[in-house]
């Protein structure tokens, strides 16, 4: 059994058990993080490249953790931030606007060898590709990490208000697309 996050973080700051928590740590997180991540940068080679930045910052900073939030929600912030740096040196390598790269990341999601644009699990993601930024990254956080607004205020720094804003109009573009594509 895990034990919990608790219990591996004061294993973390034990000398003798500090790789083992670390291990215990990625092991309970990585899947979830690599899901968070990859419907940010869609790419897997891209997402594995953001997630092994995310374990490198996590190793180097959780001695500093303060638990002020709870770890998965300092996670999810680290993982965001990563994925948010990414895109933005991917901008600035090929010199173009967010949107061409949010086009980009659709048209990978079309370019996948099992992309069916008539199945609706395609053009959701499509859709989502679609949205600005902030809309994405809570929609993601909200429909598919099931996140309270109290949460994800916590790894966006951002008022639960303006989170549940930013959801309803993402809920409106994404159904706008499905009905009109």
């Amino acid at each position: 059994m895990v034990p919990d996050d608790i219990e591996l973080l004061l294993q973390f700051k034990q000398p003798e058990t500090k790789e083992r928590a670390y291990t215990a740590i990625v092991r309970k997180y990585q899947e979830r993080l690599y899901w968070h991540i990859r419907r940010m940068v869609v790419s897997h080679e891209d997402t594995n490249d953001v997630l092994q930045n995310v374990f490198i910052r996590v190793w180097n900073g959780l001695e500093n953790f303060r638990e002020d939030s709870k770890l998965y929600t300092w996670l999810y912030r680290i993982a965001t931030n990563e994925s948010l740096s990414f895109l933005e040196q991917l901008k600035k390598k090929s010199a173009v606007s967010l949107s061409d790269v949010e086009d980009g990341l659709a048209n990978q999601i079309k370019a996948d060898k099992d992309f069916d644009a008539r199945k609706i699990e395609w053009k959701l993601q499509v859709a989502i590709q679609k949205l600005p930024e902030k809309q994405r990254i809570v929609f993601n956080l909200r429909y598919y990490d099931e996140m309270p607004y109290e949460e994800m205020s916590k790894v966006l720094d951002t008022s639960e208000g303006a989170l549940k804003a930013s959801y309803h109009h993402a809920v409106k573009k994404i159904e706008d697309y499905l009905l009109n594509h």
